[in-house]
């Protein structure tokens, strides 16, 4: 008993606080290139497939690690020494969000979808951008050896980001349905404006949130861009400049694989890729999905983003404290189970026709195992970094999740057309898609125990307590 009221302590902790605004700011902009421009595009006549198609613009979240070497060393000029490294990146792609935004109020998709698409991506390449940042700011709150708080910052990270994209969800949803029933001609563009005034009021909350000094990350990158240089044996200015790209590129591997190994390295990172893969595939076509059973834009707000936000927020934390007590690779192979096998209750609404009760408790279950499930995900990759490269890898372990998740999932429209629109069978499949992940993370159970044991987390209960 004493140890869970320390557990539940640490999430009364203020850095807690830090961490929470943190997920939200990390959160919101899927709001903007998910259930906002899937609405869009379908209320604008647009097919499931180019809906889906449209979808890809979610894949630079899978690639912002080939750039994220970058925003772990380059500090931008004159705000950095205002706001610190990781806020100066956070609030300059935040103003660039808020552009887009405007830029967005001024189109309609059906007289220039290319333009309408083309600035969705520039919303996702900010947005993958400045989650380089938010995620190495959001470990740097923790210390290196506080296992319990790193599972305790996920939690609350989950929290966050599910906050900002659930309720910017319920705001993008009711403004939109506002302004459509009060006769706005062009209600989406109206509703953007709306949202832009979430993205200032993001930026001001990022003031109460400080960033650690970077004089050890820096040091530590220094020596290791030194030792590169030296071994690459090149004099002079041309030296020195080969040295920081691979000080910067190189760098973040070479620590990875060496920290982990090889074999365990590449083992985690195929479990990573395969993880969520069919949950994507549902969560991309679910509000097509909904929108055809005969849901109104106001009942998937309350129904998908307001009660899914309460059951997100509620599971998170409980999802936290259980990973802490079972250990994340049990965690994993409990929520993974769980989170595919809620896509049945999707399936038998399909089946079944509309349905509140049974919309309500699918949407319940659903975010209770995702919310499992991500938080699990998250501590777990969070523990496998190195501090001298938080952001570069970090964002490689989470780019190689998300490549799974976007790149495939870019195809879901072409499934449910395939399957004319058998959405039962649809949401069967996605339940099976998990089988490849947890039959990875299988096979490589007990090195991944050796390893995180190392790193002071309670995977096995006694049984790791012993090996410690």
């Amino acid at each position: 008993m004493t140890a869970l009221r320390g557990t539940l302590g640490t999430y009364l902790e203020r850095r807690m606080a830090r961490i929470l605004l943190l997920g939200i700011v990390s959160g919101f902009p899927w709001v903007l290139i998910g259930s906002s421009l899937n609405l869009w595009l379908k209320e604008d006549g647009l097919s499931r497939s180019a809906i889906g198609w449209a979808g890809l613009i979610f894949g630079v979240y899978a690639f912002n690690f080939l750039w994220a070497p970058l925003i772990d060393r380059i500090r931008l000029p004159w705000i950095a020494d205002r706001l610190g490294h990781r806020r100066s990146w956070i609030v300059a792609l935040q103003a660039v969000i808020l552009v887009c935004l405007v830029l967005w109020s001024t189109v309609e998709p059906s007289a220039d979808l290319g333009l309408v698409v083309a600035i969705g991506l520039a919303i996702a390449v900010a947005s993958a951008t400045q989650d380089i940042a938010v995620d190495a700011l959001r470990i740097e709150q923790i210390g290196r050896d506080e296992g319990e708080a790193m599972a305790a910052g996920a939690a609350v990270a989950v929290v966050g980001w599910w906050t900002g994209y659930k309720l910017g969800g319920v705001v993008a949803l009711e403004a939109a349905q506002y302004f459509e029933q009060a006769g706005v001609e062009h209600y989406w563009q109206a509703t953007f404006l709306v949202l832009g005034i979430l993205v200032v009021l993001c930026n001001l909350g990022l003031a109460f949130v400080p960033e650690p000094s970077a004089a050890a990350r820096v040091a530590a990158q220094e020596r290791d861009e030194q030792a590169l240089a030296s071994r690459l044996g090149v004099p002079g200015a041309a030296g020195r400049v080969s040295g920081w790209l691979a000080g910067t590129l190189v760098g973040p591997l070479m620590s990875f694989f060496r920290q982990n190994g090889v074999a365990i390295a590449a083992a985690v990172l195929g479990f990573i890729f395969l993880f969520k893969i069919g949950e994507a595939f549902m969560g991309r076509m679910s509000l097509i999905f909904y929108k055809e059973v005969g849901f109104s834009k106001s009942d998937i707000a309350v129904y998908s983003k307001g009660l899914g936000w309460i059951t997100t927020v509620a599971f998170t934390v409980l999802g936290g404290l259980f990973a802490i007590r079972i250990g994340l690779i049990r965690a994993m192979f409990v929520s993974g189970i769980a989170m595919a096998a809620t896509n049945l209750l999707f399936a038998l609404m399909a089946w079944s026709g509309k349905s509140e009760l049974l919309f309500a408790t699918a949407v319940v279950m659903d975010d209770l195992t995702s919310a499992f499930a991500t938080v699990t995900f998250v501590a777990f990759i969070s523990m496998l970094v190195d501090r001298t490269y938080t952001a570069t890898q970090y964002a490689l372990l989470a780019s190689i999740g998300t490549a799974g998740r976007t790149i495939f999932a870019a195809s879901s429209g072409e499934l449910v057309d395939w399957l004319e629109g058998d959405w039962g069978t649809f949401f069967v499949i996605t339940t099976l898609m998990v089988l490849p992940s947890l039959v990875c993370l299988w096979a490589i159970r007990n090195r991944l125990a050796d390893l995180l044991a190392g790193a002071r987390v309670r995977l096995f209960g006694k049984e790791a307590d012993a090996a410690a």
